[in-house]
């Protein structure tokens, strides 16, 4: 648990430059403990004197950003934090799901690799330019027409609080991992139905596996989201989700690698349509591919989950994001 000091003290980190933060982490502790015990002293009782400290303190943003020495011009101080975020949320979460996407479609409208190329470099800085523009302007807007953050975090006028520090509780998956782990199933399931009807005059994928092996997989990836649900809500690595995990890999890439060795995955007919260059067999070279990537990628994700657990397990500390502090994320 992050006691109200550490929750202060790691919002103020988690907007100053790195190089800072432990001095600034040494020097605003021991700055809080000192008002707190004059307080304490002239006999208000500690809860008390910790939230008058604290409020005294202020809203951390912008303590952080006077620590800084941060000039901001384009958007002021007021709403800053919440561009920032904004904007992170978009270029981290957004961005890599729309290239991935025009990068898919590509493959199936020209697999030729400098194509493939083309399209994820001209989609990540054409799409992260209109989001970071479109993110800029309308916080901009908002800034200029007066609205501040406590009117969008309440939709009421009010001062900073202590119940608006973040609570930087341990937990197995942040937010955004949690909407990435959801919706990447989401848009496999549809990329799975979807090639069957319209990418393509004829099926990219095997129709064949239509009476067993697709259907399969769109349960196995409906669990792995709820998966994704469970291990947020339950907010901690055990070896109960190891388990868990290991098991949803096992049921996607068993099959799947056994559907690429038997060269049964891709669409035949579909291939055959395809100019491939140079290349031989482009079946083989295709399927080799998407084997090596799905082997490589359960062992990883395996290995990463077990991993996570064994450290929760032995209470080692884990660094709470962006702040270069660090936690005990028990099991």
């Amino acid at each position: 648990m992050t006691t109200l000091i550490d929750r202060y003290v790691y919002t103020v980190l988690r907007r100053v430059p790195e190089q800072q933060r432990t001095d600034i982490d040494r020097e605003l502790r021991t700055s809080i403990e000192d008002a707190v015990e004059a307080r304490v002293s002239g006999g208000a009782p500690p809860d008390t004197a910790l939230q008058q400290t604290l409020l005294e303190l202020g809203d951390p943003d912008r303590l952080a950003d006077g620590y800084a020495d941060r000039k901001q011009y384009l958007i002021g101080p007021d709403l800053f934090p919440i561009w920032q975020r904004l904007l992170t949320m978009l270029l981290t979460v957004v961005l890599p799901i729309v290239v991935v996407i025009a990068v898919v479609i590509q493959v199936l409208d020209d697999p030729a690799v400098g194509p493939i190329i083309g399209a994820a470099v001209s989609s990540a800085i054409t799409v992260g330019a209109h989001l970071a523009f479109w993110a800029t302007l309308v916080v901009a807007v908002l800034e200029r027409t007066g609205v501040t953050r406590s009117a969008l975090r309440g939709g009421t006028r009010r001062e900073w609080s202590l119940d608006d520090l973040p609570r930087y509780e341990p937990r197995a998956i942040a937010l955004s991992e949690l909407v990435a782990g959801v919706l990447w199933p989401v848009l496999l399931i549809a990329g799975l139905v979807l090639q069957q009807f319209t990418f393509t005059d004829v099926p990219v994928l095997n129709p064949d596996n239509w009476t067993f092996w697709w259907p399969y997989l769109i349960v196995v990836l409906t669990l792995e989201a709820l998966y994704t649900v469970w291990l947020y809500r339950r907010g901690s690595w055990s070896r109960a989700v190891t388990a868990a995990n290991a098991a949803l890999a096992v049921l996607t890439t068993v099959p799947l690698v056994w559907l690429l060795a038997e060269e049964k995955f891709f669409n035949p007919a579909w291939v055959s349509t395809q100019d491939w260059g140079s290349t031989a067999d482009p079946l083989s070279w295709l399927t080799g591919i998407v084997l090596v990537t799905a082997i490589v990628g359960a062992l990883y994700d395996v290995i990463d989950v077990a991993v996570k657990t064994e450290r929760a397990r032995r209470g080692v500390h884990t660094p709470v994001p962006g702040t270069g502090a660090e936690y005990t994320n028990p099991i």
